[in-house]
């Protein structure tokens, strides 16, 4: 497994790569196809954050971000634990979906200067692929990243849909007008 492990105003010892290495590399015992995580350790205030992303085959995302008051040590036990509750929580779900593909292989391998200062500028600017799916495997998709609303391209319209999660649990989804 390749883990890439950056430093956000911390420094990364080799003690610390060898212990992320060690916690990540458990979990190819859920997928054997992990091949590679990128990991980014920072200190924000007092606390210690780990924020671990890990490609699966197929285009999903396995995500999980935690900060610990103690060390870093303890905020990567607490990421691991995250994903690894992830894996196990989604896992079901993802082998029934790929059987029914007949992908039965895939779950086994598995700043701007021209703007006044009191104006909200675009600070971040994200691209990523988006492969037709349909709304089922967005909301899978949703949970492995552990974000509010994911944007795809939806496989049965062939637009560009965003789905988000309600404050009541549920799923809403914005599909483009006519």
């Amino acid at each position: 497994m390749k883990i890439t492990i950056r430093g956000k105003n911390a420094a990364v010892t080799d003690a610390l790569k060898s212990y992320l290495e060690k916690r990540l590399t458990k979990l190819t015992r859920y997928f054997d196809s992990i091949q590679e995580a990128q990991v980014t350790v920072s200190t924000v205030g007092d606390n210690y954050a780990v924020e671990v992303t890990v490609p699966l085959n197929g285009g999903m995302l396995l995500r999980g971000e935690e900060m610990s008051r103690e060390n870093f040590y303890e905020a990567v036990d607490l990421v691991s634990e995250k994903l690894e509750r992830q894996i196990r929580k989604q896992r079901t779900k993802l082998y029934r979906k790929f059987r029914h593909q007949g992908l039965k292989n895939l779950i086994a391998e598995m700043g701007e200067t021209n703007k006044s200062e009191d104006e909200p500028a675009v600070v971040k600017t994200k691209r990523f692929l988006m492969k037709p799916m349909p709304v089922d495997e967005a909301i899978l998709q949703l949970n492995l990243l552990g974000h509010d609303f994911f944007v795809f391209s939806n496989a049965e319209t062939g637009q560009v849909n965003v789905l988000y999660r309600r404050k009541d649990g549920n799923y809403g989804l914005i599909e483009p007008g006519e």
